[in-house]
């Protein structure tokens, strides 16, 4: 049946605990598995959960549980309520704000942008936006593309940060099945931060020289490098060149 009470499980416990029916006829009531219901007979399942009268709440009728308790085949009927309740609204494209509809295409070229691996599904239910819009915004043939400019969904108030950040993992991970079918290896980052340990590894395999550049090998050449001439050991030396002379 497609109509359900209101708090299965509560109304499976009282079901359980005042009446003769069967499992199979409180499962098929309230939509749980019979297993589920043979488990709260037993106390493994919804130890915590009260129990809630549906008689009381006009959810079935004491007639309907007898006619259940007589005849283990019987599927009881739900009762139908004195007031007439709304029906639930289907769930359709999302709603948007007039103020916000037109930056959709800018969120749709960021989206395409920044997380090409998101399908249309993903972006149409991220901002209520339609498949051909992104079709042609992809292939750069929308009407607007020349003044469409990318732009994150979250700041411009399209979506929240945490769908966009379930909708990409779903993706990733849609994209590793995707992978791992075909037999192609994962994606490795093409650069990653070595440790302390890999750069001291490294550091211990080369030599001074090819971090310092090359050393002096002898104490005369270190003189050398290091003996710098000053003024007046250039000016005697001039002074003698002339005598010489």
């Amino acid at each position: 049946m497609s109509e359900r009470p209101l708090m299965p499980r509560a109304t499976a416990v009282w079901l359980v605990d005042n009446t003769a029916l069967t499992f199979r006829q409180i499962a098929e009531f309230t939509g749980l598995h019979e297993l589920e219901v043979q488990g709260i007979a037993d106390g493994e399942v919804a130890q915590r959960i009260r129990g809630v009268d549906p008689i009381a709440t006009g959810q079935l009728t004491r007639e309907e549980i007898e006619k259940g308790e007589k005849d283990p085949n019987y599927r009881l009927k739900l009762a139908k309520p004195p007031v007439e309740l709304p029906k639930a609204r289907r769930k359709g494209p999302k709603y948007t704000p007039l103020s916000k509809r037109q930056d959709k295409p800018n969120a749709i070229a960021w989206l395409l942008k920044h997380h090409p691996e998101l399908s249309d599904a993903q972006i149409i239910r991220l901002i209520g936006t339609t498949r051909n819009t992104i079709e042609q915004i992809r292939n750069r043939t929308h009407w607007n593309i020349a003044n469409i400019t990318p732009k994150d969904p979250v700041t411009l108030g399209l979506c929240k940060q945490i769908e966009l950040d379930e909708a990409v993992r779903k993706a990733a991970e849609r994209l590793a099945r995707e992978r791992a079918k075909a037999g192609v290896a994962p994606q490795e980052p093409e650069e990653t931060l070595k440790t302390p340990e890999e750069t001291l590894a490294e550091l211990d395999e080369k030599s001074l020289d090819d971090v310092f550049g090359e050393q002096p090998s002898s104490a005369a050449e270190r003189e050398e490098e290091e003996t710098v001439p000053d003024a007046e050991s250039v000016f005697a030396g001039l002074k003698k060149t002339e005598r010489d002379d």
